[in-house]
């Protein structure tokens, strides 16, 4: 059985989603897992528990498969979470992403951007003609105390339509709030656990 199937059967049949499976030198085998996404079920977050409930399991799957391997390493995706799948894309709608095309935008960018620009940061929408679509402005942000002029007009939105089969790469930003808590959202919701 190839090493794929094992790993997403196990993590599968332990009710986790398989995220990611990476081989690095060294004989590393990296394992992302996160729990399965519901819409309309409030998020969840994996926790070290269940990294090393999945940890034990596939240690024993791969044992009895004999796949070579040094270290196993089962975690979390993180606030950069790889997108890959159709369902991650509705999972994640209206955040922010970082969007790598295949192949630049050349002449369709008709001078709205760079043509040889490959890599986009934007909030990630469906797009009325179905597919997705990331929205962005080039407008620099405004930096706690700077002085903002009324009449400045600010930098147009851009759009970018994309189907999943054009990208090369797409992960959520990691982008980090130290400012505290968000209101209305209960501690759960920033650290996984009470």
């Amino acid at each position: 059985m190839a090493l794929q199937e094992i790993v997403e059967q196990t993590v599968t049949g332990l009710g986790y989603e398989l995220v990611e499976i990476e081989r690095s030198a060294g004989g590393l085998l990296r394992i992302t897992i996160d729990l399965p996404w519901q819409a309309g079920v409030p998020e969840q977050f994996v926790n070290v528990e269940d990294c090393e409930k999945v940890t034990r399991q596939l240690q024993f799957a791969l044992e009895v498969e004999e796949v070579e391997y040094k270290r196993l390493e089962v975690s979390s995706p993180g606030i950069d979470r790889p997108l890959r799948r159709e369902q991650d894309f509705e999972r994640f709608a209206g955040e922010v992403i970082d969007v790598t095309l295949k192949a630049p935008m050349g002449s369709a960018a008709g001078g709205q951007v760079a043509a040889n620009r490959k890599k986009f940061r934007g909030t990630l929408e469906r797009a009325a003609a179905g597919g997705w679509q990331i929205v962005w402005s080039d407008e620099p942000a405004v930096k706690p105390g700077q002085k903002v002029s009324r009449k400045r007009v600010p930098a147009p939105l851009q759009v970018l339509g994309f189907t999943l089969d054009e990208l090369k790469e797409a992960r959520l930003a990691s982008i980090v709030d130290f400012k505290g808590r968000k209101p209305g959202r209960s501690p759960t919701d920033q650290t996984g656990e009470l």
